[in-house]
Order: structure tokens, then sequence, then C-alpha cells
């Protein structure tokens, strides 16, 4: 790791922060990679995820699952956390809230490789699972299994 402070930057962790009205709004926030010659992989798992339909304004729930193969930059979690608290209120379809996340990321740190798993809860009785992914993965990355079956009620 260099001397110099890669996290001087941040404005977010270590404070209070109030959630942004919708994920426009949200600020993400990046750190330099300090392991740039090295080829990893970073999974983050949201488990708890909320929406609102654009229509209805019922709440969606998902567990999201993104993994990751950085460059120059990683997210910093807690920016990550507040961006996605941000959809809470955030009236949008399953599809565009899964999509909209991965491509902020991507503007955001130009990974080498991004995937998003968006495993959603039912609603009218149908689960809506989305995936999305810039590509193939990058060979020689151990890259496990997202690990999230498919929705099967009660059993």
């Amino acid at each position: 790791m260099s001397d110099k402070n890669i996290y001087q930057n941040l404005t977010q962790l270590g404070g209070a922060n109030e959630i942004a009205n919708n994920p426009d709004d949200a600020k993400l926030e990046r750190v330099e990679n300090p392991n740039k010659d090295v080829q990893y992989c970073v999974r983050f798992t949201a488990p708890e995820f909320t929406s609102i339909c654009p229509i209805t304004s019922q709440p969606d729930f998902a567990h999201l699952v993104l993994d990751y193969i950085p460059q120059d930059w990683l997210v910093e979690s807690k920016s990550l956390k507040l961006f996605l608290t941000s959809f809470r209120n955030h009236g949008a379809f399953h599809e565009d809230c899964t999509v909209s996340i991965a491509k902020r990321l991507i503007e955001l740190l130009n990974p080498a490789w991004l995937r998003i798993g968006g495993y959603w809860y039912p609603r009218g009785g149908i689960p809506i699972d989305i995936f999305y992914q810039t590509g193939e993965a990058p060979k020689g990355v151990w890259i496990p299994d997202q690990g999230v079956q498919t929705y099967r009620g009660r059993g």
C-alpha cells in the first residue's frame, strides 16, 4: 500500500448522512484501488433492498448480489448502502432498478467486469429475477456462484 491517503476525499464515511430522496440525488463515492496489479472479485449482497412500484406505490423487495472486478477504483461501501437505500421511495420496475444500479456503478468505477443479480420477491404471485453483466468475466479470477435459489415459496 502506498503512503498517500486514498481515503482523504470521502465525505460520507464516519459521519451522519441523510438518505437521498431518489437514486439520481444519491452520492456514490469511490476510492483508489490499492491492489491494481491483482485481479480479484468484490461482492456486495443486499438481502433487504426495497423500492416501490411506479404505478401502485406498493413496496417491492429484492435480494441483490453485486460482483465486480475492479481496475483503478473501488466503491466506498457506506456510499453504496446510502445509494441503495435511496431506492426505498423510488418508483421503478424491477428491471429498471436492477439495471440502473449496474449502470451507475459502471459509470463511477469503470470496472474490468461487473454483474448484478436482482432476486425479487413475488408480487401478484410471480417473482421476477433480473440478471445483468458487462460481458465475459476475465479468465483466472475466482467468481463464486451467487448462491441465491430461485424463489420456491414455502416449499
